[in-house]
C-alpha cells in the first residue's frame, strides 16, 4: 500500500483547526476539578491582594470574549482544597496567545503566593495537550481561591481557558495519556512517510510525494500543537510556538490540497478548478507567513483573517468532490470514506472558530482523531489508487503487445510478415539455414476451390510449418503463396519432412497440394548477408521447380 489517504482527511481536518493553534487539546486539560472563573478588567494600580480578597467586581455572567483584548483579572470560584506533600494540587489552563501570565494562590489563613510568568516562562510550563500548569505551593491551610493576571491577552477564545485543579498524580496521567497518543499518531505518520517514500523510490507517482509532504507538516504541526516543542526547546516564547503551530497547520492544508489535486485523475480538473485550488494553496501558505510576521502587531485581526481564509478552503474542497462526482471519478468514493470525520469536524472547528458554537471536550479533541483516522483510511486509498494504476498498467502493456503483434503478424496465417521477419532475422548469430516454400500450381488451387478455399490451404501450409519448427525457428509468409523458415545450425528442418507432411495434410475438398523448397546455408549479420542468402535460396526453389516441382533443392553461397 501506498499513500492515499493521509490527506484529504488531514486538510479537512485542519481546515477549521486554527483555534487547536491557539488552544492545543484541552482534552487533556479534562483531568481534575473544573473551575467556575469571573473576569475583570486590568487597570495600573490594581492591588491583587484586595481583589483577591474581595471579588465582588468580577464579571461572572459575561463570555470571555466579548470583553476583547487587554489585560484582565480572571478569578476562581471558592475551592476549600490543600495542596499537600502527598497530594500536592496543580492549576491547569489552556495555552492562549498572550504576553505574561501571574498566578496568585489565596490560603484559607490569608497567606498570599504568586508566581509571575513572561512569555518564555509560559513556556516551560507547558505541559503535552499545549496545557499551562501551575503547581500550588504546600501549606497547611486550605487554598482558597486562585486569581491570574492575563496581561496583553488577545482573547481569541477566552482569557482563562478550561482552569482546572488537579493532582500532580493526575497530571502525570494526563501526561502519559496525551505522550500515548500524539506517539502514535507520530510512529504512524512516519510509518506512512517511510514506507510511501521508499515506493515513491520504485513507483515514481506524482500524488506520493504530495502526500508525505503533507504527512510530514502534519507531524511537525502535531509537534508543535501538542506542547512537545515547549519540552524540546523550553526557551522558546508561547507565542512564537503558536506562530510556528498556524504556520505549520497552513502548510499542512496546502499540501492536504496538492496531495488531493494530484491524486485524482487529470480530467476531474478543469481549468478554473485548477486555478482554483493553485489560489487556495497560494493564499494558504501567504496567510501563515502573514499571521507569523503580523501577529504580534495585532493577533486579532490577523487571527480572523486566518480563520475566513480556512472556511474558505472548504469552496475548493467541495468543488474538487462535485467534479470528481460529474467526471465519475473512481477516487471518490475512498475520499468520501476517508474524509466524512474530518469534513464533519472541520466544519465544526470552523463555526468555533467564529464564534458560533462553544468549545468542548471532544471538539477540541478532534484534529488529532480525525487525522490518525484519515491517515490510517488515506494508505488505504492509495493503496487503491496504485492497484488501478497497476491495472492500467498492465492493461497499456498487454494492448500495446496485441497492436505490435498484430503490426508483426500476418493476418491470414498469423505468421510473421516479411517486415517483422527480416527485423528478426538479420542479426542473427552463427550460421543460418533458410528454407523457402512455394506452393505448386496455386493459382488453380484458387480457380478450383475460389479465394476462401485458396486462403484455407495457405492457413494449412502455415500450422504445418509451425508444427515442424523446432524453438528458436522463424516462420512467416514472405509473400502471397510463399514462406520462409530461419533457423540455426544446430536445429535444422528437413525440407523432405516438409514436402512428406504437405503432401499428406488433408487440404479442402481433399485436394493434393504440393510445395517447392529452396535451401541455402551462410550467415544473416547484415542485410547483404540477407540478400546473398535469399537470392542462393531462391536460385535453389526456382532449380526445384523446373525439375518437375514437389521436390526440395540446396544451394551454396559463392566464397
Amino acid at each position: 500500500m501506498a499513500a492515499l489517504l493521509a490527506a484529504f482527511a488531514a486538510m479537512l481536518a485542519c481546515v477549521a483547526a486554527p483555534a487547536h493553534a491557539q488552544l492545543s487539546n484541552l482534552g487533556a486539560g479534562q483531568t481534575g476539578r473544573p473551575l467556575s472563573v469571573c473576569v475583570l478588567r486590568a487597570h495600573p494600580g490594581d492591588d491583587p491582594a484586595r481583589l483577591i480578597r474581595a471579588p465582588q467586581r468580577f464579571d461572572c455572567t459575561a463570555k470571555q470574549t466579548s470583553f476583547g483584548p487587554g489585560d484582565y483579572w480572571v478569578i476562581s470560584n471558592d475551592i476549600g482544597q490543600r495542596s499537600r506533600s502527598r497530594r500536592p494540587l496543580v492549576a491547569r489552563i489552556g495555552s492562549v496567545w498572550q504576553q505574561s501570565l501571574t498566578l496568585h494562590v489565596l490560603y484559607s489563613d490569608g497567606r498570599l503566593a504568586t508566581m509571575h510568568d513572561d512569555n518564555r516562562g509560559i513556556t516551560r510550563r507547558i505541559q503535552l495537550g499545549a496545557i499551562v500548569e501551575h503547581p500550588l505551593p504546600r501549606y497547611s491551610a486550605k487554598v482558597q481561591r486562585l486569581m491570574w493576571k492575563a496581561e496583553g491577552s488577545a482573547n481569541l477564545r477566552g482569557i482563562v481557558v478550561g482552569p482546572r485543579l488537579a493532582t500532580q498524580a493526575e497530571s502525570q496521567r494526563s501526561n502519559l495519556a496525551m505522550a500515548a497518543i500524539y506517539a502514535g499518531f507520530g510512529g504512524l505518520a512516519l510509518a506512512l512517510l517511510v514506507y510511501n517514500l521508499a515506493l515513491w523510490a520504485s513507483l515514481r507517482y506524482r500524488f506520493q510525494l504530495a502526500y508525505c509532504l503533507m504527512v510530514a507538516a502534519l507531524l511537525a504541526y502535531a509537534f508543535t500543537s501538542s506542547g512537545a516543542l515547549a519540552w524540546v526547546w523550553p526557551d522558546i516564547a508561547n507565542n512564537d510556538r503558536l506562530r510556528l503551530n498556524y504556520l505549520l497547520l497552513t502548510l499542512a492544508c496546502a499540501s492536504a490540497l496538492l496531495f488531493a489535486r494530484a491524486f485524482f485523475e487529470e480530467h476531474v480538473f478543469g481549468p478554473r478548478l485548477r486555478l482554483l485550488i493553485r489560489a487556495t494553496v497560494t493564499l494558504l501558505v501567504a496567510t501563515g507567513l502573514f499571521f507569523v510576521l503580523f501577529a504580534p502587531v495585532g493577533v486579532n485581526l490577523v487571527d480572523r483573517v486566518y480563520s475566513w481564509v480556512f472556511a474558505s478552503v472548504i469552496v475548493s474542497v467541495v468543488a474538487t468532490l462535485w467534479s470528481a462526482w460529474r467526471s465519475r471519478s473512481n477516487y471518490l468514493w475512498v475520499f468520501a470514506i476517508a474524509w466524512a470525520l474530518p469534513i464533519l469536524a472541520a466544519c465544526m472547528r470552523i463555526f468555533a472558530n467564529l464564534g458560533l458554537i462553544r468549545w468542548n471536550f471532544w471538539l477540541d479533541n478532534s484534529t488529532i482523531l480525525s487525522m490518525s483516522a484519515e491517515a490510517l483510511i488515506s494508505s488505504v486509498a492509495i493503496a487503491y489508487r496504485i492497484r488501478l494504476l497497476s491495472r492500467e498498467r498492465d492493461s497499456a502493456i498487454a494492448a500495446e503487445a496485441v497492436a505490435r503483434r498484430l503490426a508483426d503478424t500476418d493476418p491470414l496465417t498469423g505468421l510473421l510478415n516479411r517486415r517483422a521477419f527480416l527485423a528478426s532475422a538479420i542479426g542473427r548469430e552463427g550460421p543460418q539455414t533458410l528454407l523457402i516454400l512455394d506452393l505448386d500450381h496455386f493459382k488453380q488451387v484458387n480457380d478450383t476451390l475460389g479465394h476462401d478455399g485458396g486462403d484455407e490451404v495457405l492457413r494449412v501450409v502455415a500450422r504445418t510449418l509451425r508444427a515442424l519448427a523446432p524453438p528458436g525457428t522463424l516462420v512467416a509468409r514472405i509473400g502471397g503463396e510463399e514462406f520462409a523458415v530461419v533457423t540455426g545450425m544446430n536445429q535444422p528442418v528437413d525440407p523432405n519432412t516438409v514436402l512428406t507432411r504437405v503432401r499428406a495434410t488433408r487440404m479442402p475438398f481433399d485436394l493434393r497440394v504440393t510445395a517447392s523448397i529452396g535451401t541455402a546455408t551462410g550467415t544473416l549479420a547484415t542485410e547483404a548477408d540477407w540478400k546473398a542468402l535469399y537470392r542462393a535460396a531462391d536460385t535453389a526453389l526456382f532449380a526445384a521447380k523446373s525439375a518437375g516441382r514437389d521436390r526440395a533443392r540446396a544451394a551454396t553461397l559463392a566464397a
